[in-house]
């Protein structure tokens, strides 16, 4: 289906059984949660989705799961996170013939590309496919930086429509947009960094904690974008703690954690990650309570303005 760009867009979390393998029916559960939350379309296996932990079947397997449960009620996109240029090629075609609706293509694993080479990497994806492409900066996670000069050598490839921009530098947004104009549209992808980026111009949220959280973070987009800001700011400032899991290098440990808390899924991770242990787990735990404690009342979606 096409795709709008704008809105919350989840960054799901893969759900597995105890022993680590695939649990299909949970993480099935969790999109309709989110579907019904408001979102406004899906990514699944991102980096919070351990895309890079399941094997090319498992990977097929969520994809043709989670197109065939939401039904064409919103996009669903899958990420793209190859160790080489052919590999995200192989991918992106593939899910292209699966019935995937686009892709958010990440610079090639483990090698740290330069500028020419990082740019070369996501032509040729661009011109292996004809999915719509979300191209996903995250310098401090990946170690290459795709800037603002680079998406404008890149605005000729028609497929490369939007921006997840995660440097946590909030200037990046306004950078981008005196580069390139309104050429992509721009998503944060910091969660901790989500009003900010909204108030400066972004269009979309690959939202994080939206998985343990999904009525509160949709509100908190409504709200920014009708420009209700002191009721926005009133809900960031509950969520901040929070969000601030999102910063973190065991982002994924903190927020499956917040999703087996908050009754919507299992914190079970896939090795190397092992689950959290000790005064690590507790301090986390202490953050996610006091979030379901304090969470502010949130009226039903129709109602806001």
């Amino acid at each position: 289906m096409p795709i709008s760009w704008a809105g919350v867009f989840p960054a799901l979390t893969t759900q597995f059984h105890p022993d680590q393998s695939l649990d299909l029916d949970a993480t099935q559960r969790h999109v309709e949660v989110l579907i019904d939350s408001g979102a406004t379309g899906l990514v699944m296996l991102g980096s919070l989705g351990e895309n890079v932990t399941l094997d090319p079947q498992e990977k097929r397997a969520v994809m043709e799961m989670t197109i065939r449960a939401a039904r064409g009620r919103v996009p669903v996109l899958s990420g793209v996170a190859e160790t080489s240029t052919a590999g995200a090629v192989r991918y992106a075609r593939e899910m292209e013939k699966l019935g995937a609706d686009g892709v958010m293509v990440l610079p090639a694993m483990v090698y740290k590309s330069d500028p020419r080479e990082t740019i070369a990497h996501f032509r040729a994806v661009a011109r292996a496919t004809g999915l719509p492409i979300l191209v996903y900066n995250n310098p401090i996670a990946y170690g290459v930086d795709i800037t603002p000069k680079m998406f404008e050598e890149l605005a000729d490839e028609k497929n490369l429509v939007a921006i997840k921009e995660s440097s946590a530098d909030v200037r990046r947004i306004t950078d981008l947009i005196n580069e390139v104009g309104d050429r992509y549209a721009i998503f944060t992808g910091v969660d901790d960094l989500a009003l900010e980026s909204i108030m400066l111009g972004a269009k979309g949220w690959i939202a994080g904690l939206v998985n343990a959280f999904p009525a509160e973070n949709q509100y908190l987009w409504d709200l920014a974008v009708a420009g209700e800001w002191e009721e926005a700011k009133a809900i960031y400032r509950w969520y901040m703690p929070l969000l601030h899991l999102d910063t973190h290098f065991k982002f994924v440990h903190y927020i499956k954690l917040a999703v087996q808390e908050c009754g919507l899924g299992s914190e079970t991770l896939r090795a190397p990650r092992l689950p959290l242990v000790g005064a690590e787990r507790e301090a986390v735990l202490k953050i996610i309570h006091d979030g379901i404690r304090n969470r502010p009342r949130i009226p039903k979606r129709e109602t806001v303005r």
